[in-house]
């Protein structure tokens, strides 16, 4: 059973955020969501997370100036897992721990979190 800090989900798609956090819950996971990434930092200033699962592509704070922003954060950070249909975003870009294709499917999201989460840990 999966245990420590949540999965910080930031997706400006209600649809997208509803079924990744339903997914992950079902998982065991704790979940926190975020709509933006102004949103995100808001809520990463409350309680951090142990894992970001981060858009790109938002209105408002986007997922590259997100992570522009998180990495002037106090360490500890939570690896960052990109979430993506736009091939630009690569996880090297800004620092992540990996990408996941859009559409994806639910073994591989709860097989990649527990894979860095999993390395976070050790």
């Amino acid at each position: 059973m999966p245990s420590g800090a949540p999965v910080l989900v930031v997706d400006d798609d209600p649809a997208i955020l509803a079924f990744v956090q339903l997914a992950l819950e079902d998982a065991g996971y704790e979940v926190m969501v975020a709509t933006d990434g102004a949103d995100a930092l808001q809520a990463i200033r409350h309680r951090r997370p142990g894992l970001i699962l981060l858009d790109m592509r938002m209105p408002g704070m986007n997922g590259w100036e997100f992570a522009d922003a998180y990495r002037q954060e106090p360490s500890p950070r939570a690896p960052i897992l990109i979430m993506s249909a736009g091939r630009d975003a690569k996880p090297a870009q800004i620092g992540a721990a990996g990408w996941l294709g859009k559409p994806f499917d639910l073994d591989q999201l709860i097989g990649l979190v527990g894979q860095i989460l999993d390395s976070a840990r050790h």
